[in-house]
C-alpha cells in the first residue's frame, strides 16, 4: 500500500490568500483523489483512509480552498498572522464526524424498558403492552418547545464533544401535526444555537398513535397530509418510515413516499430490522439515500440497493441493546459494493447512545466491519446517506468542518472505548471549543 502525494498550486497569490491554515498534520482524507478506494480490487494501489503525511490544509470562506505538503506552504506562513495558523504537531485530522441517523429530539425517559428487557421481554413484548415509541410519544406531546430543546441539548453536546459537525434527527414521537412540528422545529433551532449542520427528516410514519388503533390505513392517510405543510414551512429536508411487522407495511410506507417524491424530498428507511418485508426494495425504488438497520436483509435486495446507490446505515447500539443475534449480512453489502454508513440510531428505547466513537467500535467488534469502513461509514459515506454532497471528505472545495485528534493512527478511534481524544473541532472554517 502507498501513502498518496499531492500535487497542487503553489503560486504565491494562492497560498496567501487563506483565511486558515493548517500545518504539520497528517490527514485522514477519505478522498479518492488520496487514494481511498475501500472496494478496490486490488489494495495495494489504494491509500489506507485516503491519508495524507506530513499535510497542510488552506481554508478560504469556510471552504477548503487547498490540500497540500506541510513543505508546500512553509514559505509563506509569514505572510499569516499568528491566530490564522493551526499548527497540529503531527495529529491527525479527519472529516467533521457525521452522525447519520438519530432520534435524539423525544421527551421523557424509558430505563423502565431496560430493566424489562433485562428480565425477559422482547421488543415486541415492550409494543404490545403500551411502552415503547408509544411511551414516548406520550412524554413528547406533553413537553413543550422549550423543555424539550433542553432535554435534547445534552444529547446534541455529547455528540459535538466527540467531534460530530453534521447530524440528522428525525420527528416521530409526535404523531400528530403539532407535535411533529415542535419535533422539527426544536431540531431546527438546535443546529442554529450549536452552529453544526442538521438535516431534519420527517418520521411521522414511525408507529400508531392510541387514537387511530387499528386504524393503520387512516392514520397514514393523515401522515401524507401533514407532509406538505411542514414541507413549506422549510421543516422537513428528507423522508422516513419504519417499515417492519410491527409498524407500517411496504405498501403503507410507498403511499407516504409518493408525497415525498412529488415535493422532490429525498427518502430513507428504517428496514429489515425484525423482518424481511420488502423495505429495502422499496425504498431502492424511490432511489432512496438509505436503508437503515438490515439485519434481516437478504441478497436480492442489496443488488437492488447497489443500483440506486443507497447507503446501508448499520446501527449496532440497537443491535448491541437488543442482545441481536442476527448479524446484517455484511460480506454481502461488500460484494456488491453497497456505501456502509454507521451511526448512532440515538433514541430512547433501543440504542440511548450518545457516542458515535462508540458506535465505529461496535461496528467493528459486533459486526466484523474494519476501522476504515467504520471511519470511512461515519464520514463520506454518512453524508452520502444524508444527501450532503460537499461534506465527508478532506478534498478542495468541500466544506471545512474537520476534527483534529490526539492519535496515533486513524484506527485509534474506534480501538479505544470510553477515551475521547478529541483535540479541536472547526466548523465551516471556524475553530470552536470542544468542552
Amino acid at each position: 500500500m502507498t501513502t498518496s502525494t499531492v500535487q497542487t498550486s503553489t503560486d504565491s497569490a494562492t497560498m496567501t490568500s487563506f483565511d486558515n491554515v493548517i500545518i504539520n498534520a497528517n490527514l485522514a482524507t477519505f478522498s479518492k483523489q488520496y487514494g481511498f478506494d475501500i472496494y478496490s480490487d486490488n489494495q495495494e494501489k489504494s491509500t489506507p483512509y485516503g491519508q495524507l503525511m506530513n499535510a497542510a490544509i488552506g481554508i478560504k470562506d469556510g471552504k477548503i480552498a487547498w490540500v497540500g505538503t506541510h513543505e508546500q506552504i512553509k514559505p509563506h506562513l509569514t505572510h499569516y498572522k499568528n491566530d490564522q495558523i493551526k499548527d497540529v504537531d503531527g495529529n491527525w485530522v479527519t472529516p467533521g464526524l457525521i452522525d447519520c441517523h438519530t432520534h435524539i429530539v423525544y421527551g421523557g425517559n424509558r430505563s423502565n424498558e431496560f430493566e424489562a428487557r433485562l428480565q425477559g421481554a422482547s421488543y415486541q413484548d415492550i409494543a404490545a403492552q403500551g411502552g415503547g415509541i408509544v411511551s414516548t410519544v406520550s412524554a413528547t406531546r406533553a413537553a413543550n418547545e422549550e423543555e424539550l430543546f433542553a432535554q435534547s441539548e445534552k444529547r446534541l453536546l455529547a455528540l459535538i464533544k466527540e467531534g460530530v459537525t453534521s447530524i440528522e434527527i428525525k420527528s416521530g414521537y409526535g404523531l400528530d401535526l403539532e407535535s411533529e412540528r415542535k419535533m422539527l422545529k426544536v431540531a431546527r433551532a438546535l443546529g442554529d444555537k450549536h452552529n453544526i449542520h442538521v438535516s431534519t427528516t420527517y418520521l411521522a410514519a414511525h408507529a400508531l398513535p392510541p387514537e387511530y388503533k387499528d386504524r393503520a390505513d387512516d392514520y397514514i392517510e393523515q401522515v401524507c397530509q401533514w407532509l406538505p405543510i411542514l414541507h413549506s414551512e422549510g421543516l422537513v429536508d428528507a423522508v422516513d418510515g419504519f417499515c417492519e411487522n410491527i409498524a407500517f407495511t411496504a405498501e403503507q410506507i410507498k403511499r407516504v413516499f409518493e408525497v415525498a417524491r412529488s415535493l422532490d424530498l429525498p427518502v430513507k428507511l428504517h428496514s429489515e430490522q425484525l423482518s424481511n418485508i420488502g423495505a429495502s426494495a422499496l425504498v431502492a425504488e424511490f432511489q432512496g439515500l438509505s436503508s437503515d438497520h438490515l439485519e434481516h436483509l437478504v441478497e436480492d435486495d442489496i443488488k437492488k440497493m447497489a443500483a440506486s446507490n443507497t447507503v446501508a446505515v448499520l446501527l449496532p447500539g440497537a443491535f448491541y441493546t437488543l442482545r441481536d443475534t442476527k448479524l446484517p449480512p455484511i460480506e454481502a453489502l461488500r460484494k456488491h459494493q453497497v456505501p456502509i454508513a454507521v451511526s448512532t440510531d440515538c433514541n430512547p428505547g433501543t440504542s440511548p447512545l450518545t457516542s458515535l466513537l462508540l458506535a465505529m467500535n461496535m461496528g467493528c467488534t459486533l459486526f466484523y466491519l474494519t476501522t476504515e469502513e467504520v471511519l470511512a461509514g461515519a464520514t463520506v459515506h454518512a453524508a452520502q446517506a444524508l444527501g450532503l454532497a460537499k461534506k465527508g471528505k478532506i478534498e478542495v472545495g468541500y466544506d471545512a468542518d474537520l476534527a483534529l485528534w490526539d492519535i496515533a493512527r486513524p484506527a485509534d478511534l474506534a480501538y479505544q472505548m470510553g477515551l475521547n481524544p478529541i483535540a479541536g473541532i472547526m466548523v465551516q472554517g471556524k475553530w470552536r471549543e470542544t468542552v
